[in-house]
């Protein structure tokens, strides 16, 4: 299950506190408490699996070790271990408390979310030539605590976008391994979902309905992924009785939620058209003559190619 919104606080670790103790021996007396261990920080971490935070559903703090107390013979405490939080590549982590926004954009890639305190200084560090045997000691400072909001924006080179049950979780299935779940739906499915062709990253978004930039259905949940994608390729199925109208309830609900989104490049795939009769189709596509646009069938593995051939030779870098 893909989980795209999440509020959790965090709190990074307490340094160690300095230790206050003398050494007794023959060659080495005086204090010797040394400092405590640095708190352990927290990141975040970007993963290449899109429901990773589904986890944090059941979990809404999180804290990194502390330092430990700092040792004798000068030596210092250790350190806490660092805490870090994987999250999926396309979310925005914002602080709540500062108002800072950063993006994940790359597997791996690791943001610094909070920072462990520093340890204390031990009485070793308080010697003087006026006092020789202090016991003053510090204690650790602590770490830093923010709450976030994370939000995940999907990153994809290509969205197909378009009203529910026009075909494309079945053409993501056939263009890559996604195995998305199929059927006939006339409602929105609840994920989008990815697959790669070629190293090219596909996204099935969610069927879309009038409305949506409204808020009706989950629209406004999905319109926010399609701004990450570089090209719309807009589903439009053949078995419609309104083309026109399927084509600009879509177009109005894209320039509705952000003009920005209207403008990104579209290309047009007709779906389904094993399922009419050949003299329909003309009459059908007679409206978007001048659009850019592939016609497809899943049964049909030579309009498949010409699809896939279309995509690799996009202008994506």
């Amino acid at each position: 299950m893909i989980v795209d919104e999440i509020k959790i606080s965090l709190e990074a670790g307490k340094g160690g506190d300095g230790l206050a103790t003398f050494d007794h021996t023959k060659n080495s007396q005086g204090p010797s408490g040394g400092k405590g261990g640095r708190g352990g920080d927290i990141y975040f971490k970007g993963v290449s699996d899109l429901t990773i935070l589904y986890k944090y559903r059941k979990k809404d703090h999180y804290e990194a070790e502390n330092g430990s107390v700092g040792k004798s013979n000068k030596a210092t405490g250790h350190d806490g271990q660092d805490l870090i939080l994987p999250v999926p590549i396309g979310s925005v982590i914002n602080n709540l408390d500062t108002g800072r926004a950063v993006e994940i954009i790359e597997v791996s890639q690791k943001i610094l979310a909070a920072s462990g305190g520093i340890g204390g200084r031990g009485n070793f560090y308080f010697r003087s030539p006026v006092n020789t045997t202090p016991t003053k000691f510090e204690k650790g400072k602590p770490g830093e605590k923010f709450a976030f909001f994370i939000e995940l924006r999907l990153i994809a080179d290509i969205g197909f976008i378009g009203l529910p049950n026009v075909g494309k979780s079945s053409l993501l299935n056939q263009l890559t391994k996604a195995q998305a779940k199929v059927a006939n739906y006339h409602f929105t499915t609840l994920e989008p979902n990815l697959g790669t062709l070629d190293g090219i990253i596909l996204a099935d978004i969610p069927g879309l309905i009038e409305g949506a930039s409204a808020g009706r259905g989950l629209g406004i949940k999905f319109l926010k992924h399609i701004q990450r994608t570089r090209f719309l390729f807009h589903c439009l199925s053949l078995e419609s009785t309104d083309l026109v109208r399927d084509y600009r309830t879509i177009r109005r609900e894209l320039s509705a939620y952000s003009p920005d989104l209207a403008k990104k490049k579209e290309v047009l795939v007709f779906t389904k058209f094993d399922l009419i009769k050949e003299g329909e189709l003309k009459a059908k596509l007679k409206p978007f003559a001048k659009k850019r646009k592939v016609i497809i069938s899943i049964r049909d593995p030579r309009s498949l190619e010409k699809l896939k051939k279309i995509i690799l030779k996009l202008p994506l870098i």
